[in-house]
């Protein structure tokens, strides 16, 4: 599979686990701050983040490359900054921390993926 072959299925996995993500912080913001010692509204608005996230990594699977997908990959490197970062400022417990840790480095290779099929271009700041 070439690079270019590989971009739309990878940011197709990215929405389809958006979606699935989002859907489970929202349904199940309460029992899983229970689990994890996480609060309620950080994992609810979390995964209400993601639908529109999911929206605009769809939409950009279909412009086929571009800066479009290179703004995806780079937010999903924010949020695997900002989940290193939450675990951090609200010190969830182990299971917590695995929730977040996990999560963070599946987008981060995400994002990887998405970089390597750009042909390893870089988001310019």
């Amino acid at each position: 599979m070439t690079r270019n072959q590989l971009l739309r299925p990878v940011l197709l996995f990215d929405a389809a686990t958006c979606l699935a993500m989002g859907g489970l912080l929202v349904a199940a913001a309460g029992p899983t701050a229970g689990l994890t010692e996480l609060p309620v509204p950080l994992l609810r608005e979390a995964g209400i983040l993601l639908f529109p996230f999911a929206l605009f990594v769809l939409w950009a699977a279909r412009q086929g490359g571009g800066w479009p997908v290179q703004l995806v990959a780079g937010l999903n490197l924010a949020w695997v900054a900002a989940s290193f970062g939450v675990i951090a400022l609200v010190q969830p417990n182990g299971l917590g921390m695995a929730f977040v840790a996990v999560q963070a480095l599946a987008v981060g290779a995400i994002a990887a993926l998405q970089f390597h099929a750009l042909g390893g271009t870089r988001v310019s700041v």
